[in-house]
């Protein structure tokens, strides 16, 4: 039997320092046990009792909301920021808006938040806008912070879209907005959909920024799942967790999916075209 290589044991090691805490945690969700730390047999009876926590479920909803909006409202203006970064290479204080649209990346969580409150308190003494804090807010904050990541996905892709194509687009009549569509969208869809998903998680996950700027009325899934740790893990949070690792494995192999079979499809039509011509 061949031994396994140097590079295939590390590889194997970290992928269980990775996931075997994900493991260990699913693996509890289905403790019949009230301490998530003694076995006492297997039962779905958390997955029940979370299902009738309405405070947890509204949490969920209103984070998924949240998250979504922030996710949408980062890829339309971190692809803007990514598009000026990459295709505008003389303007006066390009660099300096490289380093404010990437700052946010750098920033600690905590400070973030904190200006993002008193931008809103002021906002709101001068404008008399926003007077509550709650979702709109959040999804203000969210989109803040979001948008940096998203341009430097998508950032990173500009750069290795071949130029001749745009051009040859536009010698052939095409408008630069149509050429942005038509030609550079698709391609660079994948980045799109992969900034999408990261600033959907990144949102979903927060809590400290959230912390800041939410109000009685909108609190978001993680800051229930801290209070409720606080007092002590409860079996709930760890069929919670579970729900949440699977819905998200499930979304990411589906985007993948999807994506995979568009880029084959795009490289087929590609090959057919370039055969046409020739």
């Amino acid at each position: 039997m061949r031994k396994p290589s140097f590079t295939t044991l590390v590889l194997i090691l970290g992928l269980v320092f990775l996931y075997l805490p994900m493991a260990i945690l699913v693996f509890y969700s289905f403790n019949s046990s009230r301490l998530v730390t003694v076995w006492a047999g297997f039962s779905g009876r958390w997955y029940v009792e979370l299902l009738r926590d309405r405070q947890i479920l509204s949490a969920v909803w209103t984070s998924l909301r949240i998250a979504f909006f922030s996710a949408t409202a980062a890829v339309v203006l971190g692809t803007l920021a990514a598009f000026v970064m990459t295709r505008f290479h003389r303007f006066r204080g390009k660099t300096a808006l490289s380093s404010m649209v990437t700052a946010p990346l750098v920033m600690p969580e905590v400070i973030t938040g904190l200006s993002l409150l008193l931008l809103f308190v002021h906002m709101a003494q001068f404008i008399g806008w926003p007077t509550d804090r709650g979702m709109v807010t959040i999804w203000i904050a969210h989109t803040t912070f979001c948008s940096a990541y998203v341009a430097v996905v998508v950032a990173s892709r500009l750069r290795e879209v071949d130029l001749s194509i745009e051009e040859a687009a536009m010698d052939l009549g095409s408008t630069p907005v149509k050429t942005f569509f038509q030609i550079t969208l698709p391609i660079i869809s994948p980045a799109l959909a992969a900034g999408w998903l990261l600033a959907f998680t990144l949102s979903l996950d927060d809590l400290v920024i959230a912390s800041f700027v939410s109000g009685p009325g909108a609190t978001t899934l993680p800051m229930v799942v801290f209070s409720s740790v606080r007092m002590g893990v409860s079996p709930k949070i760890n069929a919670l967790a579970t729900l949440i690792i699977l819905i998200v494995s499930l979304a990411t192999f589906l985007i993948w999916y999807f994506m995979r079979r568009s880029e084959a499809k795009r490289q087929l039509a590609m090959n057919a075209a370039m055969e046409e011509r020739h």
